[in-house]
Protein backbone atom coordinates (compact mmCIF):
# COMPACT_ATOMS: atom_id res chain seq x y z
CA UNK A 1 0.00 0.00 0.00
CA UNK A 2 1.43 3.07 -0.85
CA UNK A 3 1.52 5.84 1.91
CA UNK A 4 -0.65 9.17 1.76
CA UNK A 5 0.92 12.31 0.70
CA UNK A 6 0.50 14.83 3.61
CA UNK A 7 -0.10 18.26 2.04
CA UNK A 8 2.21 21.15 3.30
CA UNK A 9 0.51 22.93 6.17
CA UNK A 10 0.13 26.46 4.32
CA UNK A 11 -2.16 24.45 2.03
CA UNK A 12 -4.21 22.57 4.46
CA UNK A 13 -4.11 25.18 7.27
CA UNK A 14 -5.78 28.76 7.72
CA UNK A 15 -3.32 31.26 8.71
CA UNK A 16 -5.04 31.59 11.99
CA UNK A 17 -4.59 27.77 12.77
CA UNK A 18 -0.91 28.06 12.15
CA UNK A 19 1.23 27.15 15.03
CA UNK A 20 4.20 29.89 16.17
CA UNK A 21 6.50 27.50 14.31
CA UNK A 22 4.18 27.29 11.29
CA UNK A 23 3.73 31.10 11.15
CA UNK A 24 7.46 31.96 11.48
CA UNK A 25 8.52 29.54 8.71
CA UNK A 26 6.04 31.18 6.24
CA UNK A 27 8.86 34.41 6.21
CA UNK A 28 10.61 33.77 2.98
CA UNK A 29 13.28 36.67 4.51
CA UNK A 30 13.07 38.63 1.75
CA UNK A 31 12.96 41.81 4.37
CA UNK A 32 10.45 44.68 1.53
CA UNK A 33 8.39 44.31 4.65
CA UNK A 34 11.28 45.89 6.32
CA UNK A 35 11.52 49.32 3.89
CA UNK A 36 10.02 52.07 4.96
CA UNK A 37 6.82 52.77 2.97
CA UNK A 38 4.85 56.29 2.16
CA UNK A 39 1.07 56.14 1.89
CA UNK A 40 -0.39 58.88 -0.19
CA UNK A 41 -2.82 60.55 1.95
CA UNK A 42 -5.52 61.29 -0.93
CA UNK A 43 -5.16 57.95 -2.98
CA UNK A 44 -4.16 55.38 -0.77
CA UNK A 45 -1.36 54.56 -2.65
CA UNK A 46 1.42 52.79 -1.13
CA UNK A 47 5.48 53.96 -2.08
CA UNK A 48 8.28 51.41 -1.28
CA UNK A 49 11.35 53.15 -0.54
CA UNK A 50 14.79 51.54 -0.04
CA UNK A 51 15.09 52.86 3.49
CA UNK A 52 14.87 50.28 5.93
CA UNK A 53 14.19 49.89 9.69
CA UNK A 54 17.28 50.00 12.08
CA UNK A 55 17.41 46.81 12.62
CA UNK A 56 17.09 45.36 9.34
CA UNK A 57 21.01 43.37 8.72
CA UNK A 58 20.69 44.09 4.87
CA UNK A 59 22.70 41.34 4.31
CA UNK A 60 20.61 38.46 5.67
CA UNK A 61 17.47 40.51 5.80
CA UNK A 62 16.43 39.44 9.26
CA UNK A 63 16.21 41.75 12.10
CA UNK A 64 18.98 41.86 14.32
CA UNK A 65 16.49 41.99 17.71
CA UNK A 66 13.37 39.92 16.59
CA UNK A 67 12.00 39.47 20.09
CA UNK A 68 12.23 43.16 21.23
CA UNK A 69 11.22 44.61 17.81
CA UNK A 70 8.15 45.92 19.00
CA UNK A 71 9.52 47.79 22.12
CA UNK A 72 11.86 49.03 19.86
CA UNK A 73 10.97 50.35 17.12
CA UNK A 74 7.77 52.20 16.88
CA UNK A 75 5.06 51.55 14.24
CA UNK A 76 6.74 47.95 13.74
CA UNK A 77 3.85 45.18 13.18
CA UNK A 78 3.22 42.36 15.50
CA UNK A 79 2.21 41.11 11.87
CA UNK A 80 -0.32 38.22 13.39
CA UNK A 81 -2.25 40.28 15.00
CA UNK A 82 -3.11 42.99 12.15
CA UNK A 83 -2.76 41.30 8.85
CA UNK A 84 -6.42 41.67 7.74
CA UNK A 85 -5.46 45.71 8.33
CA UNK A 86 -2.36 46.12 6.99
CA UNK A 87 -2.27 43.18 4.26
CA UNK A 88 -2.27 45.53 1.54
CA UNK A 89 0.78 47.54 2.56
CA UNK A 90 2.67 44.26 2.41
CA UNK A 91 4.51 43.38 -0.92
CA UNK A 92 2.53 41.11 -3.21
CA UNK A 93 5.13 38.90 -3.03
CA UNK A 94 4.62 37.76 0.86
CA UNK A 95 3.56 34.31 1.92
CA UNK A 96 1.13 35.81 4.48
CA UNK A 97 -0.28 38.49 2.38
CA UNK A 98 -0.76 35.72 -0.31
CA UNK A 99 -2.12 33.43 1.73
CA UNK A 100 -4.69 36.25 3.59
CA UNK A 101 -5.85 36.68 -0.44
CA UNK A 102 -6.61 33.44 -1.14
CA UNK A 103 -3.07 32.82 -3.35
CA UNK A 104 -0.95 30.06 -2.93
CA UNK A 105 3.35 30.34 -2.15
CA UNK A 106 5.20 31.01 -4.93
CA UNK A 107 7.52 28.77 -6.54
CA UNK A 108 10.55 30.74 -5.43
CA UNK A 109 9.51 30.59 -1.89
CA UNK A 110 11.67 28.95 0.16
CA UNK A 111 9.05 26.55 1.44
CA UNK A 112 8.56 25.22 -2.28
CA UNK A 113 11.91 25.10 -3.46
CA UNK A 114 13.98 24.11 -0.47
CA UNK A 115 16.12 27.38 -0.21
CA UNK A 116 16.33 30.97 -0.30
CA UNK A 117 18.56 30.76 -3.77
CA UNK A 118 16.24 31.07 -6.31
CA UNK A 119 14.31 34.04 -4.54
CA UNK A 120 17.83 35.97 -4.12
CA UNK A 121 18.40 35.14 -7.56
CA UNK A 122 15.28 36.67 -9.08
CA UNK A 123 15.81 40.10 -6.95
CA UNK A 124 12.90 39.59 -4.81
CA UNK A 125 15.31 39.92 -1.64
CA UNK A 126 16.51 43.41 -0.41
CA UNK A 127 19.70 42.00 0.54
CA UNK A 128 22.23 44.81 -0.36
CA UNK A 129 19.94 46.70 -2.06
CA UNK A 130 18.79 49.04 1.22
CA UNK A 131 19.99 51.91 3.32
CA UNK A 132 19.47 51.89 6.78
CA UNK A 133 17.18 54.47 8.56
CA UNK A 134 19.85 55.76 10.88
CA UNK A 135 21.86 57.31 7.54
CA UNK A 136 18.42 59.32 6.04
CA UNK A 137 16.59 61.57 7.27
CA UNK A 138 13.13 61.04 7.51
CA UNK A 139 12.18 64.25 5.49
CA UNK A 140 14.28 62.72 2.69
CA UNK A 141 12.60 59.02 2.29
CA UNK A 142 10.91 60.74 -0.25
CA UNK A 143 13.92 60.60 -2.75
CA UNK A 144 14.77 57.09 -2.00
CA UNK A 145 11.29 55.71 -3.57
CA UNK A 146 12.07 52.71 -5.08
CA UNK A 147 10.34 51.20 -8.46
CA UNK A 148 11.29 47.42 -7.76
CA UNK A 149 9.08 46.08 -5.26
CA UNK A 150 6.11 44.51 -6.71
Amino acid sequence: MIAARQQPFWQVKALAEMSDQEWEALCDGCGRCCLHKLEDEDSGEVYYTDVACRLLDSETCRCRDYGHRLERVPGCLQLRQSLADFAYSLPASCAYRRLHEGRGLPVWHPLVAGDDRAMRNLGISVAGRCVSELDVAEEDFEDHIIHWVD
